[in-house]
């Protein structure tokens, strides 16, 4: 695959209770691990919510060049992820995505077919593929 655009970000200080900065400085801003993981928490972010955050808007984007695609109408759509982490039964850390698509105005048939392609579509859904479990559902 050649690359049509590179992100490039760069993390310093104590990892999760660190600092994360952008190669163009657009995004530039301290860590805090959360409360439910041992950490200070508060108004910070963590990388689970800027993972969530990215795919949630990928996911979306995807989901509405499907639905160009096949000339289907979306109007007021919305997607949540929720990425979680926990502890591998092998040791380590792994995480799980849950996706819930917002599609009003779609029979549950049509929004299904529209959320499943958007899955083959989206980048972060075929990074995560076969290595991370995606639950997909209708809000």
């Amino acid at each position: 695959m050649s690359a049509i655009y590179t992100a490039s970000a760069t993390a310093s200080g104590d990892g999760r209770n660190g600092h994360v900065r952008s190669s163009d400085g657009v995004l530039d801003f301290d860590l805090a691990i959360p409360k439910e993981m041992g950490g200070p928490g508060g108004a910070l972010t963590n990388p689970e919510q800027l993972f969530a955050a990215g795919y949630a808007a990928c996911f979306h984007s995807a989901l509405k060049r499907v639905a160009s695609t096949q000339k289907i109408t979306l109007v007021d759509t919305a997607i949540t992820v929720d990425v979680g982490i926990g502890q591998l039964p092998t040791g380590g850390f792994g995480l799980n995505v849950v996706i819930e698509a917002e599609l009003p105005g779609l029979d549950e048939t049509t929004a299904r077919g529209v959320l499943d392609a958007a899955h083959q579509l989206c980048p972060y859904s075929n990074a995560t593929r076969g290595n991370v479990e995606v639950v997909l559902n209708l809000a």
